[in-house]
């Protein structure tokens, strides 16, 4: 046998994973072979009985075999039942003592009782359908879940349990079903303590109905957890009288008591259950002390083995195997393990070795008595839908009337050995064992390339393995050898060693086998290279130092252009009037980067009742760029308050960028000159987008005149507009900030303003700073400056 989905017993070559493969079509051979085994388990199963009825009627009535035999033909005939039904209702329906004549102890002199009516059907019918399922189970826990499958619904049954009475007084459980396997364990067994209701049943040889819990708790340790779970139970005893050795147990999960009906429907299954227990191999269904003893051995073996007893038909052919004893490194095709197998069927849990030499071999071991061994065979797996092929070697030897089949898989050990090499190739590492009774040292090829070390001089013993390390590394590793040796304590200790590239990083690690006794035998370690790994982290970690570095740089200079920025540009805290129109102010500094940008406007009112308007946005960021903002700023309006035409002051800011020696950038700009009396605003621009103006519920975008950017050209023609202002006409200047999306033209970008504004002044008609939050709802990637020039409708 073998711990696979797919086994064949072909010699090695070839490997043919084509029919044997085919995991649908074992489950066919098996299902055909299953109910094979069925049809003759229920002929061995009816003959068996048969007599048992037979010999239980003439013990009852004393009539003779014959009279008996054909009083089972006429009930079967009378009743509709098959022979099989009748003799399990005659050996399972016998009538008890509490319903026997009168003065008599006997039962009626029919032998037979008719109970009524339980459940949902008939009574007879009833037991009829138990006995018949019960021919089919094979262990006590399959007798369990066969009675929960038809008490479930006769009777409500909820969990079954069958316990057995131990020569010492205590209980151990059988078989269950309905509750969980951690409950089966913490019950498993139980010390023959009073106040059990399974015990009391078994002693008195009557049935003990637990329907109150209340008062069933104050008499009886309640088995369950929490025992409110069941709050009504039965046990019964299995045969009855004092001489009862199983006890059967129904749990129900509603209170209330049993009916009548449900009382005698559970009497003869109890009865019914003696017949089918007497009928297993084992009297208990339990492996014998041979089997508990083979198991206790495997239990302790590596590997993979297991216990075969045979299962024969009526003619003395074998049919089956099941597993009695099982390694915990046996599994079968269903992924069960160890003692798991234990109770199942060879052809539940290897159906592939239905028909091949596998399964001759076992018939003739056992026939013989001489062990057999297979010759390597080819077994193809299925993990994760992937195939995976192996080869293997199986032994049967005879052991009592079973058998002990081992399995061995076999590996080419170049295969091993270059995978191992691969391993340890591509993770850059070496194993490394020292044995500390022999003295011996082992190291791997890769341990020498890793250490640096001549293979020609051997490995190092682990004593001498500081004396490769750096000195101030040394001591550390010293001391982690110390505590393993004294103390085997494992470690895992980095240290560096000089190579001829340099210096390199390295990582032990490292842990003891001790003898039972606790004295330390061996030390098994590995060493890794992870000079790549610790440069990688050098370098990231200098690479941080920096980035943090020049990021406090940045931020001081942040720090410093903003201050400077703001007792530059002062913020009026209010709008402010100007020549009779009403200013609004806006900066909004970028949100994303360190640094702070060149944005700046003035509004100034000049002589003769006229104000200045400039707009405009220095190229760069920090401080350069907001000492080149306020030269300009300062620069146009002292020319513009001097008499300066609008297009003659751009004219000789383009000159100054150019000349200047300690300006480099270009700018953009909007100058504006408004006249109170004549309402006419007068402007020009250098490469700026146009002011947008609001009239009567309409939106339009001056047309601009012509104007290069400042610092662009040496000769560049900057010409004037004007337009004349009405009351209520809203004028907005503004930075490119404000329009600008990455990825997005200049255009959409002016629309995307023009509904914003038009939006704006159809709603509310609020303050600038509602505006420019509907705008710019995200991250500001740029400065964002804006000049809001209100008229009033009346002055």
């Amino acid at each position: 046998m073998c711990d696979a989905q797919r086994v064949t017993s072909e010699p090695v070559p070839p490997v043919d994973p084509g029919p044997r493969a085919d995991v649908a079509a074992l489950a066919r051979v098996v299902a055909r072979q299953r109910a094979e085994l069925e049809r003759l388990r229920d002929q061995a199963a009816t003959s068996a009985l048969l007599e048992r009825a037979t010999g239980a009627l003439m013990a009852s009535t004393g009539c003779s075999p014959d009279a008996a035999h054909d009083k089972l033909l006429h009930g079967a005939k009378a009743g509709g039942r098959t022979l099989l039904e009748e003799c399990w209702i005659t050996l399972g329906a016998l009538l008890p003592a509490e319903r026997a004549v009168p003065g008599t102890g006997r039962p009626p002199a029919a032998g037979r009782w008719d109970p009524p009516a339980a459940g949902t059907g008939d009574f007879a019918d009833v037991l009829a359908r138990v006995g018949r399922a019960l021919v089919q189970v094979g262990s006590p826990q399959e007798l369990a879940a066969c009675l929960l499958e038809h008490l479930a619904q006769e009777a409500g049954a909820d969990a079954v349990l069958l316990y057995e009475r131990l020569a010492g007084g205590g209980l151990e459980l059988l078989g269950h079903a309905g509750i969980e396997p951690t409950l089966a364990t913490q019950w498993h067994h139980v010390p023959p303590v009073s106040g059990l209701a399974p015990l009391d049943a078994l002693r008195s040889g009557e049935p003990r109905w637990l329907e109150d819990p209340v008062a069933d708790r104050k008499r009886y340790l309640l088995i369950g957890d929490p025992p409110e779970r069941w709050p009504s139970r039965a046990w019964l005893p299995v045969p009855g009288g004092e001489t009862a050795g199983v006890a059967l147990g129904v749990l129900r999960r509603h209170d209330g008591p049993f009916e009548a009906g449900e009382r005698e429907l559970l009497r003869a299954v109890a009865r019914l259950c003696a017949g089918r227990l007497r009928a297993f191999d084992a009297p208990t269904g339990r492996p014998d002390d041979a089997a508990r003893t083979v198991q206790t051995v495997l239990d302790a073996l590596p590997g993979a083995a297991i216990l075969l007893t045979p299962l024969r038909a009526a003619s003395g052919e074998v049919e089956d195997y099941r597993i009695d004893a099982a390694t915990p490194g046996a599994v079968d095709v269903f992924g069960r393990t160890g003692r798991d197998l234990v109770g199942r069927h060879i052809l539940e849990s290897y159906p592939s070795v239905a028909g091949e030499p596998l399964w001759h071999g076992y018939l003739d071991a056992l026939a013989t008595g001489a062990a057999f061994e297979s010759e390597p065979f080819a077994y193809q797996d299925i993990t994760d839908a992937m195939p995976v092929t192996g080869t293997y070697s199986v032994r049967a030897a005879p052991l009592g009337d079973g058998l002990l089949v081992s399995w061995l898989r076999h590996d080419p050990a170049e295969l091993q050995e270059q995978r191992l090499s691969d391993v340890q190739r591509l993770g850059n590492l070496g194993w490394a064992s020292w044995n500390l009774v022999t003295g011996e040292t082992a190291w791997s090829a890769q341990t020498f390339a890793v250490l640096g070390r001549d293979r020609v001089r051997g490995p190092v013993a682990l004593e001498g393995l500081p004396g490769l390390a750096l000195p101030e590394d040394a001591t550390v590793l010293r001391h982690a050898i110390t505590g393993l040796t004294g103390r085997a304590e494992p470690f895992d200790v980095p240290f560096r060693i000089q190579g001829p590239l340099g210096v390199r990083h390295l990582r032990m690690v490292a842990e003891a086998v001790t003898e039972p006794d606790g004295t330390l035998a061996e030390v098994h370690g590995f060493v890794q290279d992870l000079t790549a790994q610790r440069s990688a982290e050098l370098a990231l970690a200098e690479s941080e130092r920096a980035m943090l570095l020049q990021r406090g740089v940045l931020q001081a200079e942040r720090a410093l252009a903003s201050r400077l920025q703001h007792a530059l540009l002062p913020l009026p805290s209010k709008p402010v009037r100007l020549a009779g129109l009403r200013i609004e102010v806006a900066y909004l500094p970028a949100q994303s980067g360190v640094h702070v940008g060149g944005d700046w406007f003035s509004a100034i009112e000049l002589p003769e009742d006229a104000a200045l308007f400039v707009v405009g946005d220095v190229a760069g960021h920090g401080v350069g760029a907001v000492a080149t903002m306020a030269q300009l700023r300062f620069t146009a309006k002292g020319m513009v308050s001097t008499g300066s035409s609008l297009t003659g002051a751009l004219a000789r800011l383009n000159q100054l960028l150019l000349q200047s020696r300690d300006i480099r950038n270009t700018a953009t700009m909007v100058l504006a000159r408004y006249d109170r009396a004549s309402r006419v605003l007068s402007w020009t621009q250098a490469g700026h987008p146009p002011p947008l103006l609001v009239r009567d519920g309409e939106i339009r975008y001056l047309d601009r005149p012509r104007g290069m950017l400042l610092g662009a050209s040496t000769s560049p023609v900057y010409e004037s507009a004007r337009i004349r202002l009405e009351p209520g006409d809203r004028l907005l200047l503004y930075t490119d900030g404000l329009v600008e999306r990455p990825g997005e033209g200049i255009d959409a970008g002016l629309a995307r303003m023009a509904e914003a504004v038009l939006a704006h002044e159809r709603g509310a008609g609020g303050s600038l700073e509602a505006l420019l939050a509907a705008m710019l709802p995200g991250e500001r990637r740029d400065d964002v400056c804006v000049l809001d020039i209100r008229m009033p409708r009346e002055e």
